[in-house]
C-alpha cells in the first residue's frame, strides 16, 4: 500500500495541470515530457498525458497547451530592475532614431514640466543614430539644441549603457560645471580639441551632476519617492511577465532599495522572483553588513547575497579598459573606474562574509585585473563554492579564458549586446581583437566556463526571444553574422537562460528546470525554440507566464 501511494502521488490532486505540451524540461534525466502537475506553487509531476490524469481532481485547473512549447521560466541573468522601472516612467530613448528625435522628446517633456523640474531619460546611443548629428565630437552632438528647448529645466539623459550622461547648460549651471572643472579619477567631462564642453559626462564624471539632481529629488518626502518607486517596480514586473521572465537578477541595488524590495516581498506584492546584487562601496558595505544576506524573503521572492562592483566602463563610450589603444581613438586605452585597492577591499569583504562578488568588466585589461583580484582571494580556499562572476566579459584576451576555468569564475554575458554593438566593435578594437576576444561564448564554453545570459536591461530590451536569437545566430539587421564560430547551439542558449542563471545565483535546487519539487515557474511559447526554423524564432510569442503555479500573464 505504501509503494502504491508513493508512485501514484499519494492521492494528491493538483491545483493545475498542463497537458498536450511539448515540455522541454532542461533536465538531462527527463529532457522531454507531455504534461506537468502543479501543487502549492511547486511541480508535483512531470510525465505523460496519460499518467498526469491521476492528479486531476474536481478543483484542478487543466490547461490544454495544444502542442505548444513549455519550458522553465526565463531568468534574466543581468539587468537593472530599478532602471527598467524608471525607463517606463521617464523618457525612454531606447528606440530613438537620431538626435533630432531626442531633442523633440525633451521639448515635449518641458511643456508638461514646471520650471526647475529635471527632465530625465535613458537609452540613447550615438553609434546607432541615423543620420549622425551634423555638428559633433566623437559622434556626440553639442548641448546647444537641448539648451534651446529647455532653457529653464535641467536635462539629464543617460546613455543606454548607463556609463555616460548628456546634460544641458542649465544642469551644468546647477552642478557648477564649467570649462575649468577638472575631470574626476576614472571619468571625463568630454571636451573637444578646443576645450569646449560637449555636454557629455563619462563614467565617474556623472557624479558631478548627481548632487544637484538629488537635492531636487529629496525635496519630495521619502514616502512620495517610495510610492513612485513601487509603481515603477510594478510596471517593470508587468513588462517582464509579458516576455516570459519569471526571475530577475538585478545588477546593482542600493541598501535602501534592498529594504524596500524586502518589504514588498514580505507583503506578497512581488510578482516575479528577484535576486539582488548590492551596488555600494566598501565603506557602505561595512556599515550595512548586518543587512546581508537576505535569503528567500516572501516565500522565495527575494534574495540579496551578492555585491556588484565596477572595474571599467562601456566600449561604446570609450570607457572599456583595454590592454592596447582603441583603433579609432589614437593613444586612448580607456581607464579603470575603480582603483585596484578599492576592489581588493570589496573582494576581501565578500570572501569573509560568504557573499558572491560580481564585477563589471568590459575591456580585456579590466577582465585581466578582475581575474587577478579574484585569484588572490580564491587561492585561500580553492574548494570553496564561491561562484564569483564577471559581469559582461565582453572583450577578453584569449589568455584569460583558461584562468576563468581555473578559478571557476562565471562569465555573465549578454547575447543581445553582441549583435547590437557589432557595427561599432571592429571600429573600436580592429578585426583581429574582435574575432579573438569579443563575445566569445563558445571559447568560454569549450574551456568549461559557465556562461549565463541576460540583457542588461534597460541598456537593451529584456525580451528573451530577441536575446535568444542573437545567441544562436549572431545575425545583424543586414543579415551578416558577427564571427559566427562563437554562436551558441539552441540547447546551450536555453540552458544559459535557465539552469545556468539558476546556478549562477545558488538557486539551482529551486528553479531553472522543470523538475518535481522545484518552483512552478513556467513559460509557454507559441513555437518550439529547439526545432523551429531559424527565422521563425523572431516571431515566437509568449502565450503564458506562470510563477509559483499562478498564471501571471496570459496572451
Amino acid at each position: 500500500m505504501f509503494f502504491t501511494a508513493c508512485t501514484s502521488g499519494g492521492g494528491q490532486k493538483a491545483d493545475m495541470v498542463l497537458n498536450n505540451a511539448q515540455v522541454y524540461a532542461v533536465n538531462k534525466n527527463q529532457p522531454n515530457a507531455e504534461a506537468i502537475a502543479i501543487k502549492d506553487g511547486k511541480i508535483l509531476f512531470v510525465g505523460s498525458n496519460e499518467d498526469v490524469k491521476k492528479y486531476i481532481g474536481d478543483k484542478t485547473e487543466v490547461v490544454d497547451c495544444n502542442g505548444q512549447f513549455v519550458m522553465p521560466g526565463f531568468i534574466e541573468g543581468h539587468g537593472h530592475i530599478h532602471g527598467l522601472g524608471a525607463s517606463l516612467i521617464n523618457l525612454n530613448l531606447m528606440n530613438v532614431k537620431n538626435w533630432d528625435e531626442i531633442v523633440a522628446l525633451v521639448a515635449d517633456a518641458v511643456k508638461k514640466a514646471k520650471p526647475g523640474d529635471w527632465i530625465i531619460g535613458r537609452g540613447w546611443h550615438q553609434e546607432k543614430w541615423n543620420p549622425a548629428p551634423a555638428k559633433n565630437y566623437l559622434g556626440y552632438p553639442y548641448h546647444e539644441e537641448l539648451d534651446k528647448v529647455s532653457p529653464n529645466n535641467p536635462v539629464m539623459l543617460s546613455h543606454a549603457s548607463g556609463h555616460s550622461l548628456y546634460i544641458n547648460a542649465k544642469a551644468m549651471e546647477m552642478a557648477g560645471i564649467n570649462s575649468s572643472t577638472q575631470n574626476p579619477s576614472g571619468g571625463e567631462i568630454v571636451k573637444d580639441k578646443n576645450g569646449v564642453i560637449v555636454g557629455v559626462l563619462a563614467e565617474t564624471a556623472q557624479s558631478l551632476v548627481g548632487k544637484a539632481y538629488y537635492d531636487w529629488v529629496n525635496k519630495q518626502s521619502k514616502e512620495v519617492q517610495k510610492v513612485k518607486w513601487a509603481e515603477s517596480i510594478k510596471l517593470a514586473e508587468e513588462d517582464c511577465l509579458k516576455k516570459g521572465i519569471t526571475s530577475f537578477q538585478d545588477a546593482g541595488s542600493s541598501f535602501e532599495q534592498v529594504r524596500w524590495m524586502k518589504e514588498l516581498a514580505e507583503q506578497g506584492k512581488l510578482n516575479i522572483r528577484h535576486w539582488l546584487m548590492v551596488g555600494e562601496g566598501h565603506a557602505s558595505l561595512l556599515a550595512n553588513a548586518k543587512e546581508l544576506p537576505v535569503i528567500n524573503a516572501g516565500n522565495g521572492f527575494l534574495t540579496a547575497k551578492a555585491v556588484k562592483a565596477y572595474m571599467d566602463g562601456a566600449l561604446g563610450s570609450y570607457g572599456a579598459w583595454l590592454l592596447e589603444p582603441y583603433s579609432d581613438r589614437a593613444g586612448w586605452k580607456g581607464e579603470n573606474t575603480s582603483s585596484i585597492d578599492s576592489l581588493k577591499a570589496i573582494a576581501d569583504f565578500c570572501w569573509k562574509n560568504n557573499l558572491q562578488l560580481c564585477v563589471h568588466a568590459i575591456g580585456d585589461r579590466a577582465n585581466r585585473e578582475v581575474i587577478n583580484i579574484y585569484a588572490e582571494q580564491i587561492a585561500k580556499d580553492k574548494n570553496k563554492d564561491h561562484r564569483w562572476r564577471v559581469e559582461h566579459t565582453q572583450h577578453v584576451n584569449p589568455a584569460e579564458i583558461p584562468r576563468f576555468a581555473q578559478w571557476k569564475v562565471i562569465a555573465s554575458m549578454q547575447g543581445i549586446h553582441c549583435t547590437s554593438d557589432a557595427p561599432f566593435v571592429p571600429k573600436r578594437l580592429g578585426d583581429k581583437r574582435s574575432e579573438e576576444g569579443a563575445y566569445v561564448w563558445q571559447s568560454f564554453l569549450k574551456a568549461g566556463v559557465l556562461v549565463n545570459s541576460g540583457t542588461d536591461v534597460p541598456v537593451e530590451n529584456e525580451d528573451p526571444i530577441a536575446n535568444f536569437y542573437a545567441l544562436v545566430t549572431r545575425k545583424l539587421k543586414d543579415g551578416t553574422e558577427f564571427y559566427p564560430a562563437q554562436k551558441m547551439t539552441r540547447e546551450q542558449a536555453i540552458y544559459s537562460y535557465t539552469m545556468a542563471n539558476a546556478f549562477a545565483s545558488f538557486q539551482e535546487k529551486d528553479k531553472g528546470s522543470i523538475e518535481v519539487g522545484k518552483y512552478a515557474d513556467i513559460t509557454i511559447l507559441s513555437n518550439n525554440l529547439i526545432t523551429c526554423k531559424e527565422e521563425e524564432i523572431k516571431n515566437i510569442k509568449v502565450v503564458m507566464t506562470i510563477v509559483g503555479g499562478k498564471v501571471k500573464y496570459r496572451k
